[in-house]
């Protein structure tokens, strides 16, 4: 069950269905041939970055000296932000500016789009909360990434299929239960430390 959570957790901080706008504008300048081969690379590129965090991350939390309560409240405040984004978009940057044309290699498709911010939080509470059950963790990690790597390959066909306003609707109804388990993970942050000094 834990498995389930953490993978629908990671999924939804990955957030494909909103990033298909994204992964089209930047790949239209990459010849039609190459389109597949350069989305599955930024992918895989983007699944080792968070595998890296997933095992190095707890050494990093260590060296910066940080607690449990501050990485879980952090993390739910940024999952909180990212959430209210999904369901109240703003305008996204424009990744496929006159710098970024072209082939893209590792951003923006990889960081931040695929292993964001809030994905690198996750994973990284995931696994310095838990670190016993970090197989469990890759395991999460492989079927968010392999669920949201299906999406994002088929994202040609599921805008036309969903059209803009289902792919805006989808990402609200995302964005919504991001929401939820955000303030479930900031509460948690919030009640184990105050039981930590009461």
């Amino acid at each position: 069950m834990e498995i389930i959570s953490a993978a629908t957790l990671l999924f939804l901080v990955m957030d494909p269905l909103g990033n298909i706008p994204v992964f089209l504008s930047v790949l239209e300048d990459v010849a039609p041939e190459r389109r597949t081969r350069v989305l599955l690379r930024e992918l895989v590129l983007a699944f080792f970055v968070l595998l890296f965090l997933l095992f190095f991350g707890q050494y990093f939390i260590g060296f910066l000296q940080l607690s449990e309560h501050s990485i879980r409240i952090a993390g739910g405040i940024i999952l909180f932000l990212i959430a209210l984004k999904m369901v109240f978009p703003v305008r996204r940057a424009a990744w496929a500016s006159d710098e970024l044309q072209g082939e893209p290699l590792l951003v923006p498709l990889a960081i931040p789009m695929v292993a964001g911010p809030s994905a690198m939080a996750v994973v990284m509470l995931l696994s310095s909360d838990n670190p016993d059950r970090m197989w469990e963790w890759v395991l999460a990690l492989i079927a968010a990434w392999l669920l949201s790597s299906l999406i994002l390959v088929s994202a040609n066909g599921l805008k036309r299929f969903l059209g803009r306003r289902g792919l805006i609707a989808m990402e609200r109804l995302m964005g919504m239960l991001l929401i939820a388990l955000a303030v479930q993970m900031l509460l948690e942050g919030i009640a184990t430390y105050l039981s930590s000094v009461l």
